[in-house]
């Protein structure tokens, strides 16, 4: 078990892409039902419409209904250039029906550049998130909503049905102004592709914005993607994925090289103030089951509470 004087610790599986696309449908729902079987706290869908995933917000709805327990986030689901009202809606409706098991991340543009043409904005992309993460958040909290804003003009807007306690909104970000925009404007924090020490120092960014804005976020409500590379992975396959992202880092702080390489790269977060993890495979996993079986006895125990 990893012990954190920070709260909680989950750790989560995230989908990277399906392993063939003929059988998409039957690979997704045998990933739900391994899951819903297994001790695993949830699952991380990626907004990358490019590639072999499903949409969050759909995979969300569809994972909610088939599952009995299982969270689904959204990680990074792109928010400048999606109607904010229309998403506070989606939102609402889902946090009504499985309430307590949506956990919806947001980012600033799509992962992939061959994505971001799905997202055009009116202005700056930064200014655009920031207008929209505050719509969204009053949309779901509040009777009534009119906003005149620089992107976005609402008057007297409802939306319905809202949950009892609305979803907290977490962002993502590794640059010092992401991190700063996460202390005053979001409930958590979702790293992707930091190495540990990057981490912990993140969080202290975070901790002083947030301070600053007369505000604080949850001391459990910090997390990061984690990369696994499972005995037998194509190793070349992933270090390229890290050094896609991250030429300037050692690949092995971002992907963790086996079960013992992930946990030990959990436990460096953990040490440095990071609580909730979500954990991708580099490549396509040929047995849901065998995959699962595997994630719970390397990092079940890890979780604590």
């Amino acid at each position: 078990m990893v012990a954190s004087p920070h709260g909680t610790v989950r750790i989560g599986l995230g989908l990277v892409e399906a392993r063939d696309l003929p059988t998409f449908a039957d690979e997704f729902d045998e990933l739900l039902d391994a899951l819903d079987a297994s001790a695993v706290d949830s699952l991380w869908l990626a907004d990358i419409a490019s590639t072999s995933v499903v949409d969050p917000l759909v995979g969300s709805a569809w994972t909610a209904a088939r599952t009995r327990t299982l969270k689904v986030g959204t990680s990074l689901t792109v928010l400048p250039g999606r109607n904010p009202m229309l998403l506070a809606a989606e939102l609402a409706s889902l946090a009504v029906l499985a309430p307590g098991r949506i956990l919806p991340v947001f980012g600033l543009q799509a992962a992939r550049p061959r994505d971001r043409q799905l997202y055009p904005v009116p202005g700056r992309r930064a200014a655009v998130f920031e207008e929209s993460l505050v719509v969204l958040r009053r949309l779901l909290i509040e009777d009534s909503v009119t906003h005149h804003g620089e992107f976005v003009t609402l008057d007297d807007a409802t939306v319905l049905p809202r949950p009892a306690a609305p979803p907290d909104l977490w962002v993502g970000g590794r640059a010092d102004a992401g991190l700063r925009r996460a202390g005053r404007l979001a409930d958590g924090w979702l790293a992707s592709f930091l190495t540990p020490t990057e981490t912990a120092r993140a969080r202290g960014i975070i901790e002083t914005a947030a301070r600053d804005a007369g505000r604080a976020i949850d001391d459990d409500h910090y997390g990061t993607n984690l990369w696994v590379a499972p005995p037998g992975a194509d190793l070349a396959r992933a270090r390229a994925l890290a050094g896609a992202q991250r030429p300037d880092a050692d690949w092995r702080d971002i992907v963790g090289v086996g079960w013992d390489g992930v946990a030990e790269l959990a436990r460096r977060h953990a040490d440095g103030g990071l609580t909730k993890f979500v954990v991708r495979p580099t490549g396509p996993v040929a047995d849901w089951p065998a995959f699962l079986d595997r994630f719970t006895a390397a990092l079940g125990p890890l979780q604590s509470g």
